[in-house]
């Protein structure tokens, strides 16, 4: 599966977390998206690759993360020491048919841009392994 951001899509962040909207390029094979493109549902239980980056117009001292039916997935928090405007993470690990997976910046209050005009502003790739 993979979703991608590249219209330059301002997300209001909340402390707890805002999931960024993935409504372009994207090649579901499967998995479901919920009509606000921010929750993909998990078509078959198993060992998933899961990869994420989000580009922003300015750097921030914000978080990202991957969430699991409301919990962040081990490994998948970037929370960086200094302000960045570029989010990379991939991990490996176990999902159930029937989860619910979204990307999620959190960690401030603020209005972020992501980058537009055909760059990647954020992209979510689940692959699965096994």
């Amino acid at each position: 599966m993979y979703a991608s951001n590249t219209s330059g899509s301002t997300v209001l962040v909340v402390l707890g977390g805002t999931a960024v909207t993935l409504p372009n390029n994207q090649s579901l094979d499967g998995f479901t998206v919920s009509g606000g493109n921010t929750v993909f549902t998990v078509p078959v239980s198993g060992r998933y690759f899961i990869t994420y980056q989000v580009n922003t117009n300015a750097a921030l001292l914000a978080g990202t993360r991957v969430i699991n039916n409301g919990t962040p997935i081990a490994g998948s928090i970037l929370t960086p020491a200094l302000s960045t405007s570029t989010y990379n993470v991939s991990l490996i690990t176990t999902l159930a048919a029937g989860n619910q997976i979204s990307l999620q910046i959190f960690g401030l209050v603020a209005t972020v841009v992501l980058l537009g005009g055909g760059s990647v502003g954020a992209a979510l790739t689940i692959i699965r392994l096994e």
